[in-house]
């Protein structure tokens, strides 16, 4: 049975407020990077579950039953939002209805912030994490979306947003300087899919990807040959897979560079729609885009440390 079956059932939806006297509100998060988020707030006041692991793309997942049973458990969703979750969207709804509280980060982001390419039939570009100042913008909804669920942990919900806030500023400072030193030819970041348009109009870099914004997006050999002599008449040294994407029409753009007598490496793997493995630095948000700037940076003959922001990247034990 599915989500938005399963919501048909009576009762299938615990009220708001019916949770257990003194319990710590159940929260399920839909990919790594909004459970990182939501934790980050919560602090321990909360227990926050993502739904999606280390290398899921978002765009094609579908619950399965016992992701269904976490939703319908769960005091409150919190989801990225802006149709990443694509096949989800009928279930999110399903669970308002039903009186869940379902946050949508997305929802807090200022219209004129948000990208739309025009090939993307009108919605919004979704992968705003990849614009740190972005992100961190949508810490007040985490913010009150606990509150209202908690509202004796309020001033600690509001004490932690404020401290991330400023570590995500650090984070941002660094990403900018870092990306900043790539020489102007080279600034070219090309990748299996779009999800770095963000990070490319925030830190200064020309952003291509082989596939559209969402992974359902069918690469043509007439989009390879393109990016393949642009990567030639521009000298980029380096192109970039994902780790939650396949690698095959990137190594196919690798040997359409070859075929014109240009060299281009891969660069490292990204994360693009998913963080690392749970319980290491990039399996959080901040590890993730520390990664991500620092190994472009370091491919395209930028300057950058090989243990990034924190000292902690795992480029350093390479």
């Amino acid at each position: 049975m599915g989500l938005a079956a399963a919501l048909l059932l009576p009762g299938a939806a615990m009220a708001e407020g019916e949770r257990p006297q003194g319990e710590r509100p159940k929260i399920v998060a839909t990919t790594g990077m909004v459970a990182d988020l939501v934790r980050a707030v919560a602090g321990d006041r909360a227990a926050v579950e993502a739904l999606m692991g280390e290398g899921v793309d978002p765009h094609l997942f579908k619950p399965t039953r016992s992701d269904t049973v976490k939703l319908l458990r769960a005091d409150a969703v919190f989801i990225s939002g802006l149709h990443l979750e694509g096949k989800m969207t009928a279930a999110f709804d399903r669970l308002r209805e039903s009186g869940k509280p379902v946050v949508a980060l997305g929802d807090a982001v200022p219209k004129e912030r948000l990208l739309s390419p025009p090939e993307f039939e009108g919605a919004h570009d979704p992968h705003i994490w990849m614009d740190v100042g972005i992100w961190a913008s949508t810490l007040p909804s985490i913010r009150d979306g606990l509150a209202r669920l908690d509202p004796a942990g309020a001033e600690t919900y509001a004490r932690n947003a404020d401290a991330y806030g400023t570590e995500l500023a650090r984070l941002d400072t660094y990403a900018r300087r870092i990306l900043s030193s790539i020489p102007g030819k080279a600034r070219v970041l090309v990748t299996a899919h779009d999800a770095f348009n963000y990070l490319g109009r925030a830190y200064g870099i020309e952003v291509r990807g082989i596939q559209g914004i969402s992974t359902e997006s069918e690469a043509g050999l007439r989009i390879i040959e393109e990016l393949a002599a642009l990567l030639a008449d521009r000298g980029v040294p380096a192109v970039f897979p994902e780790t939650s994407v396949s690698d095959r029409n990137v190594r196919a753009l690798v040997e359409g560079a070859g075929a014109r007598g240009h060299r281009v490496t891969l660069g490292g793997a990204l994360f693009s729609d998913a963080m690392g493995a749970p319980g290491s630095y990039e399996g959080t948000y901040i590890g993730m885009i520390d990664h991500n700037v620092t190994t472009i940076a370091r491919a395209l003959g930028g300057e950058a440390p090989a243990d990034g922001f924190q000292g902690k990247l795992a480029l350093a034990q390479r």
